[in-house]
């Protein structure tokens, strides 16, 4: 017969009628039959497993509301599970010492229940053969002594759940049984509702209430679709066992314990229980499903708040920098600022680019220019962040940047890859934990993989302690009272795409030398911190999304290590990542955007490695190293955020190296030595942070090791090199501190007030080899009683003068250079040595000498810059000023040009750069006149980051 005769809508009608048996046989006709008999998935199918009283909907308990894909293949797999428990009844026939037992065609059943033939399980039991049945009618079956199972039997509630329930407690010395459609309830004489040491037990659409089950290995057991009211299931060297769609609900302490290695031993069950696991479908991600994720979370995190600004992911390619703003008209004179400083308003570019012809000139003067070359910004992360920040605008990421899938990441991972496929111990998945203590704990070298679970309202989700291991894929994490995974002693596994949010403690808490590899997670909306590591914690956290956290995304403390390498931590309502408490740490090629307290906070002994992250848009610093802090800041991007680019102390001798600082709100590089409350952490920081077990105290420092790290070299002096500090709203660098301070091979450029400002002091502040340029004041400021010395340096086209100073000063071998106030201005009170240097004002002089400086002016350079504009400025019968050997160059004619030679223009930084940003990134030279173009509108400043004002 022909499928092709009726249509196929008539088709359907018939065969919904047939039963499983001719479901089968019609799919075996032909091909046209076969999918005839698919077609029927939404009806029949349907029908055929909501009808089976022996299971519950497929997505149940967590979605019960959502289809399946097939309803045919929950059928199948339900169907296959069932039977499992009889797989070994083909061993049991041809067993020889079995012969005189083996297993009817057909099996008995034996009915026990007022009126039936049986009046308890226990006479039932004693009558009972291999493989029967014994069903139990409604009504309370209560046992008075303990129930030994000696030979494999199926005991089945009739009717629906809830009207059976038995009250014993059960002791499996079989080979396999399987209990269903059953309420179980402890005995009066033990709370163990049902335990087994060696056999297997097969678990289906049953509730436990108040009692505990209890499984030794080598002992294997498959639960599902029951669920646990205030029940506890120990799980003991189990070499496999599976938790499928059950519900865990009250528990007054753990719901599932998992303890002790895996069994070596194992029993007849344990290869058909792995061949069940990897035939049915898992939770390992896919592509689709990963970015189906992703999207979720970035639209409900829209719904949350307003996006400061947006990020586009990208390939490889290198995005091209957004356009600078046009400029802006505005005054073209000179006014002169407090204490004799020029500053230059005229229509510039901040980039310093060629500048047109002296408009503003009297016609009956001229200006002579040198020519030379300016250290621009040096271009990083594919020049994403060289132009300004335009509100609305996207920022393109490099693809080092980019948060990959988790499908991509175990790909790549091939070790990460193995942990997520292997299968050991326990296995949980799509159960629901809820409105109770603990979710499940494992202990003692025990193994425990739990996949696509919820965990609710408890008071931790998973504990794992003592060496133990955890596979997490795919889970939700949420509203839990403490923290929602906790790990010590040496615990460790892979925790991986999961969803953790709305915690009253840190999302994940890892202590005592555990070290997982924390993996593409979502961790949110926590009431502490997102990642909590401390007590000499290590671990591997990588590409996860860390945000809208109250506390700092991740904290480390306490002698904590871990790797924090690709993440994206954004929107936190303190730092984005905080190191405290002799914190260490690896914190390499993050995203740390827009959070309320800074990007990283550095303090109290703290001494992590911070190297390539992007920092950008945050509400204060974008990185702070307070009282004690150290650690080294190597190839960063600190790019718009509203404080300072690097708020540090001083006397913590901070590395900073190498790091892109630019547009942000005050100074770019801060330097302090006060201690005026700097180093008290804000109530976001963890202040009152309480990190024990379960929020009782634990004192840690008496339980820490001493190792050393070895990519940490020891600093004698705070030191600030290799970096570029550029268009940020006050000084480039602000110096107020009464240690040393090393100052080298810098390029500060474009900040809208100094270049440098040496506000204090006391000790000696060495500055080497930078270029200060294009600066909208002064290239450098010192004030009274500060100690500098200048060398090496090239200071060119700033709007005021090239260096002003009151202190105690050292200016050798520099070339100051185009500058608009006077090259060198030296104030009353100042003590300073000039010698070797290259000097020349675009318009004022090259050397001003007010008051009773003391001056020593030895064998320099000094270049006129207009006409009818004198070289040298002194006030007259000042004996504490002594000039030798000083060259004063006049021009004589139009045409005439000098250049900076023997030695080229300074710095010469081609042989001092080092860190991975100078590795492979070239240097934007910009080809310079005197007179510049842009205009860059100063901002606010202070002598405070905003993040120790508030405090």
């Amino acid at each position: 017969m022909e499928a092709g005769i009726l249509p196929l809508e008539l088709w359907r009608m018939i065969l919904a009628y047939l039963p499983l048996p001719d479901l089968g046989r019609c799919s075996l006709v032909c091909r046209a039959w076969y999918e005839l008999i698919l077609s029927l998935d939404r009806t029949r199918w349907r029908q055929l497993y909501l009808g089976y009283t022996e299971c519950r909907h497929p997505n149940w308990p967590n979605q019960p509301d959502v289809e399946p894909e097939s309803w045919r293949e929950a059928f199948k797999q339900h169907y296959l599970a069932s039977k499992m428990w009889t797989k070994n009844a083909a061993i049991l026939e041809t067993s020889v010492c079995f012969s005189l037992f083996r297993r009817r065609r057909t099996r008995r059943t034996l009915s026990v229940g007022p009126g039936h033939e049986f009046h308890s399980l226990g006479s039932a039991l004693a009558m009972s053969s291999l493989f029967d049945r014994i069903l139990l009618f409604p009504g309370l079956h209560e046992e008075q002594g303990e129930i030994i199972l000696k030979v494999p039997v199926e005991i089945v509630g009739h009717g629906k759940l809830g009207e059976v329930a038995l009250l014993a407690s059960i002791d499996q010395q079989c080979s396999t049984t399987r209990l269903c459609n059953l309420v179980f309830m402890p005995a009066w004489f033990s709370p163990f509702m049902f335990k087994t040491t060696s056999g297997h037990v097969q678990f289906d659409n049953c509730n436990f209430e108040n009692g505990h089950i209890q499984v030794h290995g080598p002992g294997t057991c498959q639960v599902k679709f029951c669920t646990f009211k205030n029940t506890h299931v120990f799980l003991h060297n189990v070499p496999l066992c599976v938790l499928e769609n059950c519900e865990f609900v009250g528990s007054e302490n753990n719901s599932v314990t998992v303890e002790g290695h895996p069994s070596s031993e194992n029993n007849w069950a344990y290869t058909h229980l792995l061949g069940l696991i990897r035939s049915s479908p898992g939770v390992l991600p896919t592509e689709d499903s990963d970015s189906l994720m992703s999207l979720d979370l970035e639209s409900r995190d829209q719904a949350w708040s307003p996006r400061t600004c947006g990020i586009v992911i990208e390939g490889s390619q290198s995005p091209t920098s957004p356009a600078a703003g046009s400029p802006k008209a505005g005054s073209q004179e000179a006014e002169v600022g407090s204490d004799g400083e020029r500053v230059a308003r005229t229509p510039d570019s901040s980039d310093g680019g060629l500048s047109p012809s002296g408009e503003d000139e009297d016609e009956d003067q001229l200006t002579y220019r040198l020519s030379y070359q300016v250290q621009g910004p040096r271009p990083v992360l594919g020049g994403s962040f060289l132009g300004p920040p335009l509100p609305g605008a996207s920022i393109q990421l490099p693809s080092c940047l980019v948060l990959n899938s988790l499908h991509q990441e175990l790909q790549k991972d091939r070790e990460a890859m193995a942990l997520a496929s292997s299968v050991q111990g326990c296995l949980i998945r799509k159960c629901l934990f809820r409105d109770g203590k603990g979710g499940v704990f494992v202990c003692s070298y025990g193994r425990a993989k739990m996949e696509g679970n919820i965990f609710r309202n408890l008071t931790y989700a998973v504990r794992c302690i003592h060496n133990s291991k955890i596979i997490m894929l795919r889970n939700h994490i949420h509203h839990c009272r403490a923290s929602g995974i906790f790990l010590r002693l040496e615990g460790g596994g892979l925790i991986a795409g999961n969803n953790i949010y709305d915690n009253a403690e840190a999302g994940v808490d890892i202590r005592k030398k555990s070290n997982p590899l924390i993996l593409c997670n979502q961790i949110h909306h926590g009431l502490r911190s997102g990642i909590v590591v401390l007590g000499n914690g290590k671990g591997i956290i990588r590409n996860n999304q860390i945000f809208s956290n109250k506390e700092a995304g991740i904290y480390i403390l306490y002698h904590g290590n871990p790797v924090v390498s690709r993440n994206h931590i954004f929107k936190g309502s303190a730092a984005g990542i905080a190191v405290n408490e002799n914190g260490r740490g690896l914190i390499t090629e993050n995203v740390i955007r827009e959070n309320q307290w800074g990007g990283v906070d550095i303090r109290r002994g703290g001494v992590p490695i911070l190297r390539s992250n992007l920092i950008c848009f945050g509400y204060s610093d974008g990185v702070v190293v307070g009282d004690e802090g150290k650690g080294l800041l190597e190839g960063n991007t600190i790019y718009a955020n509203k404080g300072c680019g690097v708020w540090m102390m001083s006397s913590s001798l901070p590395h900073v190296t190498s790091n892109h600082v630019s547009y942000n709100g005050l100074y770019g590089v801060a330097v302090f030595s006060q201690k005026d409350g700097s180093g008290e952490s804000p109530g976001g920081h963890g202040a009152q942070e309480n990190f024990g077990e379960d929020g009782d105290a634990t004192l840690w420092e008496t339980e820490l090791e001493k190792d050393d790290d070895l990519l940490r070299r020891p600093i004698t002096a705070a030191l600030v090199e290799s970096n570029t500090v550029n268009h940020n709203g006050a000084s480039g660098l602000y110096v107020q501190s009464s240690e040393v301070l090393h100052v080298i091979t810098n390029v500060i450029h474009a900040n809208g007030d100094r270049g440098i400002t040496v506000a204090q002091s006391s000790q000696l502040t060495r500055v080497a080899n930078n270029s200060i340029s294009c600066n909208h004041q002064s290239g450098v400021k010192v004030e009274a009683q500060c100690k500098v010395e200048f060398r090496g340096n090239g200071i060119y086209d700033n709007r005021g003068h090239g260096i002003i100073t009151k202190g105690d000063s050292t200016v050798i071998e520099n070339d100051i250079i185009g500058n608009r106030g006077s090259g060198l201005q030296l104030l009353p009170t100042s003590d300073t040595k000039v010698i070797k240097n290259r000097i020349h004002s675009f318009r004022a002089y090259g050397i001003a000498v007010q008051g009773r400086a003391k001056a020593l002016l030895q064998e320099n350079t000094v270049f006129q810059g207009k006409t009818n504009k004198t070289i040298f400025q002194q006030i007259s019968n000042n004996q504490e000023c002594i000039m030798q050997n000083n060259k004063f160059l006049v021009f004589k004619k139009k045409s005439d040009t000098w250049r900076l030679a023997n030695p080229p223009a300074r710095p010469h930084l081609e042989n001092s750069l080092r860190g991975p940003s100078a590795a492979h990134s070239g240097q934007k030279v910009t080809a310079m006149a005197t007179r510049i173009t842009a205009h860059v509108e100063g901002g606010y400043h202070s002598k405070r980051s905003i993040f120790c004002t508030i405090l």
